[in-house]
């Protein structure tokens, strides 16, 4: 903006970074499903649930998996999403073969209408982008087999046709519930916020003086 011009508004500055950057300091890492392979492409392949985890700045539990590594002599982690209902010691099949119980993973072609499903991907093999937040879920509602293309509602309410190759959870994510229940004070949305990023607590527009803001004076 030239100088002529008002202040910098808040919006603004966020695009930048610098204090508007996310809190990701304790956080355990990202969680994806497993990368594409040939086990999940063509059969299925076995997890183990070895401990499910809260992570910092998010409302849905993490589940540590381990998997064999189909190549070599090791045990691969993998960090998912848990649905409702997983628990330690839970064995869990990923691929075209599983059968259809919460928390395996299965390409949304080979699924009924109807189904209920998380952690959905929208482009194949991408690990899981949509339905992710706690006790959300997508509903599988249209098969195209000519196409290979599936239509799911999402949590929003709109509707998107994915590829039937794209992966997804059955079941909805676990921590369900989580805003039925009011902050009620202050502390409490700042111990939230904290977690998560800065962005609270917010001035109202209105609030401000004409040269911060377009609602201010």
């Amino acid at each position: 903006k030239t100088s002529a011009m008002g202040r910098v508004i808040r919006g603004q500055r966020k695009g930048a970074g610098g204090i508007f950057k996310a809190h990701t300091t304790h956080r355990k890492g990202a969680a994806k499903f497993r990368s594409l392979d040939f086990a999940e492409r063509q059969g299925y392949i076995k997890g183990l649930v070895q401990e499910i985890i809260h992570d910092p700045g998010r409302g849905a539990p993490l589940a540590k998996v381990t998997f064999r590594n189909p190549y070599k002599q090791k045990k691969m982690t993998e960090t998912f999403i848990a649905s409702e209902g997983m628990y330690t010691g839970q064995f869990i099949y990923c691929g075209r073969k599983a059968v259809m119980t919460v928390g395996n993973v299965i390409p949304v072609g080979e699924l009924p209408e109807g189904t209920v499903v998380c952690n959905v991907e929208s482009k194949k093999a991408d690990r899981g982008t949509l339905a992710r937040t706690s006790g959300n879920y997508a509903t599988i509602i249209a098969q195209n087999p000519d196409e290979k293309k599936t239509r799911v509602r999402l949590p929003s309410g709109s509707k998107k046709s994915i590829p039937s190759s794209c992966r997804a959870m059955i079941g909805i994510v676990a921590g369900g519930g989580r805003i039925d229940k009011p902050l009620l004070k202050a502390g409490r949305a700042y111990h939230k916020y904290k977690a998560k990023r800065n962005c609270w607590p917010r001035v109202r527009g209105v609030a401000m003086n004409p040269v911060d803001h377009p609602h201010g004076g």
